[in-house]
């Protein structure tokens, strides 16, 4: 066994996948290109914000080689869907920008490693660009892709064969701890010896303690604001139990409205506006 920093952390996820020969086993087993890259940029943002929106991706690689931009994206936010196509297309369209027409030179790929889950629990989703005809038949004519991918849900009778050990052991890292020899692929070894703790700068600690902290703050506001809509619902529930009492004490017409009032904890505003309506 290895003791090693969780792939969830983005510190430790960027710390392991900006190793140009790991982003690019990776990106070939997930989009089945290969790409001909010497750096991985971190925090890639453009100069320009792109629909009034500052746009910055996890890591981001070009191959202009081979005409084409892959980043990957790992955090995990309520709009997470929308979030990350708005970036991919804010890759593509700053590319138009310098274009003699609407064809990107690039062809873009984007790629949400969702650590933490998702609500609709697959394996991996994709967007996927380009025209399909009546019977669901590309045309081939655009190769811009999003895709998801959860870890979590890993399903060895559907998800790619070649994506499996990726996904095992992004998964097998958040318990901290790995059993290597249940991994062949020399590119996962690799991330391994980067994340091991013993590997882990004290910069790199401290920025691990303060997405923990980050975490905490947002578990802790979701669960205030659990609370109080749980208390919000149950007062209003209460409400409801009220008014369908007292419209039926109206019906009965045998208690004056201030009694009835009284009886069932409704202002006697509320008890004169259900005689009416009722």
């Amino acid at each position: 066994m290895k003791q090693v920093a969780p792939l969830r952390y983005d510190v430790i996820f960027k710390k392991a996948f900006s190793v140009p020969d790991i982003f690019t086993a990776f990106v070939r087993d997930f989009v089945g290109i290969e790409l001909d890259i010497d750096i991985v940029e971190k925090d890639k943002a453009y100069a320009q914000p792109i629909g009034r929106v500052a746009t910055k991706f996890d890591l981001y690689a070009e191959d202009k080689k081979n005409r084409t931009i892959v980043d990957i994206q790992h955090e995990r936010y309520p709009d997470h869907y929308h979030r990350f196509l708005h970036y991919h297309c804010a890759a593509l369209l700053e590319q138009v920008a310098n274009s003699k027409n609407y064809r990107p030179h690039l062809s873009v790929f984007t790629l949400v490693v969702l650590t933490s889950g998702d609500k609709y629990k697959k394996d991996i989703s994709i967007i996927d660009f380009d025209p399909k005809d009546l019977e669901g038949k590309s045309l081939g004519e655009i190769k811009h892709k999003v895709i998801y991918i959860c870890p979590k849900y890993l399903n060895k009778k559907i998800t790619p064969l070649q994506c499996h050990e990726w996904m095992e052991a992004i998964e097998d890292s958040l318990d901290e701890q790995v059993e290597e020899s249940d991994y062949t692929r020399p590119e996962i070894q690799r991330i391994f010896d980067l994340i091991e703790k013993d590997q882990i700068t004290p910069d790199e600690r401290a920025r691990m303690f303060e997405e923990y902290s980050q975490e905490e703050v947002k578990q802790d506001v979701f669960q205030e604001g659990k609370e109080q809509g749980l208390k919000k619902g149950k007062a209003e529930g209460n409400k409801e139990t009220a008014e369908t009492v007292a419209i039926n004490l109206l019906s009965l017409g045998t208690l004056t409205k201030e009694q009835i009032a009284q009886a069932t904890g409704l202002t006697l505003e509320r008890v004169k506006i259900l005689a009416v309506s009722g």
